[in-house]
């Protein structure tokens, strides 16, 4: 076991960073890295994949993986290669996520072996109302790391794939509905400064920068807030008068900390 293809959609960082740590646990020769968050790299042609292991991982968006994530995901190929899977969630629930991430490997040709669910600050989460605030921090990346070196060892002590126990990860069919409010961040033109950092950071390419403010498109917007995490001056919010309830109940639900879970082949 030499290569690792580590996927991942990762708006805010987090994801990546949890898939970090654990390729630092397997310990493989070769870590090779395919970005799905820029809109550009969704819409350009994936090879099939080749190498050793592929390690997936992206956060969880109201119990699912994320639209755009399981349609990327769904034109990559690969031939009976081994898969790690992994879902990043705000301490709330991850729900249906692992489970939908199980299905979409499979139909892309994997064979998943472990999985995991790992804890990132929400996308929600600021100053006045933190929601798992600054993790993964670093005991979830000594786990994060520990997973990895676990997996190594299942893997070396499988003689092959033919071989391979089953996985099975937390979920339901028919999976939940995708939540949606309808909103979209916006800019307070008394904060912005017009620097087009938004706009940069927008993985779904909604923001326009013009000389009289900034432009979110409502419809494309999934409410990542990645823009929100490079605004220097704090102009980009989430202002919609719905939200200051929903953030006070992801507050409340999630101010008891939720530890990483690991599932392996049986």
């Amino acid at each position: 076991m030499k290569s690792v293809n580590t996927i991942f959609f990762s708006p805010t960082g987090t994801t990546r960073k949890v898939l970090e740590g654990i390729a630092q646990g397997l310990a493989f020769e070769t870590v090779q890295y395919l970005d799905l968050t820029p809109a550009k790299a969704r819409a350009g042609t994936i090879p099939e994949l080749d190498g050793d292991l592929a390690l997936i991982g992206i956060p969880v968006y109201s119990g699912r993986v994320p639209v755009q994530a399981a349609e990327a995901l769904r034109t990559i190929k690969a031939a009976g290669i081994p898969a790690v899977l992994v879902a990043v969630y705000g301490n709330r629930a991850y729900e249906d996520a692992l489970l939908e991430l199980k299905v979409i490997a499979e139909e892309m040709g994997l064979r998943p072996l472990a999985g995991a669910a790992f804890v990132g600050e929400h996308s929600y989460s600021t100053d006045a109302m933190p929601i798992a605030a600054g993790r993964p921090d670093k005991e979830d990346l000594e786990k994060a790391r520990s997973f990895g070196a676990q997996v190594r060892g299942m893997l070396e002590a499988v003689g092959s794939l033919q071989d391979a126990p089953t996985l099975d990860v937390p979920g339901k069919f028919p999976h939940r509905d995708r939540a949606s409010l309808g909103i979209s961040l916006e800019s307070a033109k008394d904060l912005c400064v017009l620097c087009g950092k938004c706009a940069e950071a927008c993985l779904q390419e909604a923001i326009t920068v013009a000389e009289d403010g900034i432009a979110t498109d409502g419809e494309k917007c999934i409410l990542c807030c990645a823009c929100a995490r490079v605004c220097t001056t704090g102009a980009r919010r989430l202002s919609h008068p719905k939200l200051p309830q929903v953030m006070q109940m992801l507050a409340n639900l999630c101010k008891d900390r939720k530890e990483p879970e690991f599932f392996f082949g049986k």
